[in-house]
């Protein structure tokens, strides 16, 4: 039931230990030095990484290229899109000694921006230490929940960084190394400004300094002279615009002022692409491109916790009642991807159809059996409801709400889009706080882990659809304290042929995505995820 014209390759989650290394360079190709990289972005709500909004990819993107974190993911054109095979970033090696304890060696001579308030000195075990408890106490930060495994960090020398876990959590160091989470950040930002919204307050240890922010009109980055990595970044500026009109930045696009596809993470939306491609072809003759399954996956959340959703009949129902097929056939340009629990792009850990069991037949589209199903609820003629929404800026995520209603209608149910601005509905709806239901996209994680356990798993925090399944809530469990990965993933297949029976959430398709960008940029391989200054730092231009 995969639904992509391509099958990719995408082994993604696994957990390495081992010692840093440079990223590697294209095969029989001398690097350039110098140039300035163009990109369209998106204006920032501020730069607190940690603070309350920090759970926004439109702070995670520019802070990717101001600053570092203890790991990362490998970047370049070796690395297939899809697998985040890990290395060190701050850290030279790591150890684990025992299933609760990692230690960390510092690169030893890394330099904080010479900018104030910390000029340029040496990053030390200390501001790992106050970075990491910074992350899980200040309120407000929604990725707290992330390490939240984390019982103690101590420095153990100046160079020398030790974690101890209140319990086993295999991905302990895929999360180090994932762009929204920990990027390391000096003590001195903080007492000085007194958070880090201000672009004054970007001061980090990565391969390129802010140099200047202009609200809702873009921000320009110079390369970091003194970054540890010898000789990177190749590129000299990078010129980040924002343009919330589509019809602009396509027009920007075809005349050559981006480098990179002007859609998240560099693409272009197909729409857009089946009407310009055959342009480009003649105004950007140089031009590359690659295909692969996107991991951003919309999906229904509703109140489990009340009627009518807290019968598993009519959650069943409305998941038989989307034609999934109709859907990637009006939105992606008839090219997309089924998704059960864990999106189909993460390959490695999103179970196979043929594999779902009886739950299988909840992602067919069954409108008859759907309208029976509410019927045997008590609910023949349906039941009104609002949807909470936000356009997020996507004509796609519009046509694709637009469908969803209709189909809800067709079975009875009278689902009604309450629009909200963007930062209202992250405040309120990304985070449980609805009526009835909510339709929108989930953060595209890196692992199945964030995937599953923050949306499944019950406690004080809500999750979305306010659903508390005991039986989930001991395998999501059980495969953060199992290391072997051949037996994690089979409770994590596990996991999803539980919640395909159970429709907590109701999961849409997946496009594939369509990664554009300048031939004159070269080693640059596109991958998911928010790291776009980790994918282009070893990067450079010939042109």
């Amino acid at each position: 039931m995969r639904l992509s014209r391509r099958e990719l390759l995408a082994l993604g989650g696994l957990t390495l230990v081992g010692t840093a290394v440079a990223p590697s360079l294209a095969r029989g190709q001398t690097p350039k030095r110098g140039g300035t990289l163009s990109l369209k972005t998106w204006d920032p709500p501020h730069f607190d990484l940690h603070g309350a909004g920090g759970i926004s990819y439109k702070i995670h993107i520019p802070l990717t290229f101001t600053h570092s974190r203890l790991l990362k993911h490998k970047a370049g054109p070796q690395v297939q899109p899809g697998t985040f095979p890990l290395e060190g970033d701050l850290a030279e090696s790591w150890t684990q000694p025992t299933e609760t304890t990692y230690i960390f060696k510092l690169r030893r001579g890394v330099r904080w921006h010479a900018k104030p308030p910390v000029n340029g000195r040496e990053l030390t075990a200390e501001d790992v230490v106050y970075t990491v408890e910074r992350f899980l106490t200040l309120k407000g930060n929604a990725n707290a929940y992330m390490l939240a495994s984390v019982a103690k960090v101590e420095p153990l020398d100046r160079h020398t960084v030790k974690f101890t876990l209140k319990e086993p959590f295999a991905w302990f160091l895929d999360i180090l190394a994932n762009p929204m989470a920990v990027a390391i950040i000096p003590k001195e930002c903080v007492e000085k400004f007194g958070d880090l919204k201000k672009p004054e307050s970007v001061v980090g240890t990565g391969p390129w300094m802010l140099e200047s922010y202009r609200p809702n009109v873009g921000m320009t980055f110079m390369r970091n002279p003194n970054y540890f990595i010898p000789g990177l970044p190749h590129v000299d500026r990078v010129e980040m615009f924002v343009d919330e009109d589509k019809a602009s930045r396509i027009a920007a696009f075809l005349t050559g002022k981006y480098d990179l596809g002007t859609e998240f993470p560099g693409t272009i939306d197909r729409t857009d692409w089946v009407q310009i491609k055959d342009t480009l072809q003649s105004k950007r003759p140089n031009l590359k491109t690659l295909e692969f399954t996107a991991n951003v996956m919309s999906h229904i959340s509703m109140r489990t916790d009340a009627k009518p959703f807290g019968d598993v009949r009519v959650r069943q129902a409305m998941s038989m009642a989307i034609d999934r097929r109709a859907l990637i056939d009006a939105v992606f340009e008839g090219v997309g991807a089924m998704n059960p629990p864990v999106p189909a792009a993460l390959r490695e850990w999103s179970i196979p159809f043929d594999q779902l069991g009886d739950g299988a037949k909840y992602y067919t589209y069954d409108p008859k059996e759907a309208r029976r199903l509410l019927a045997a609820a008590g609910y023949p003629n349906g039941f009104p409801g609002s949807i909470c929404f936000t356009t997020y800026g996507s004509t796609i995520l519009v046509d694709a709400a637009q469908v969803i209603v209709k189909s809800l209608k067709d079975i009875g149910i009278d689902a009604r889009l309450d629009t909200k601005e963007y930062g209202a509905y992250v405040s309120t709806c990304f985070y449980g706080k609805f009526d009835s239901m909510a339709f929108g996209p989930q953060t595209p994680y890196l692992e199945p882990d964030n995937f599953l356990y923050g949306q499944y798993y019950p406690g004080e925090l809500k999750n979305q659809s306010h659903s508390d399944d005991p039986v989930v809530a001991d395998m999501l469990v059980r495969q953060r304290r199992t290391f072997d990965v051949a037996k994690r993933r089979e409770i994590i297949f596990e996991i999803q042929r539980h919640l395909a029976k159970q429709q907590y959430y109701v999961q849409t398709p997946s496009g594939v995505y369509v990664a554009v960008w300048e031939g004159a940029l070269k080693n640059y391989g596109p991958n998911l995820g928010y790291d776009y200054g980790g994918r282009l730092m070893a990067a450079w231009l010939d042109r």
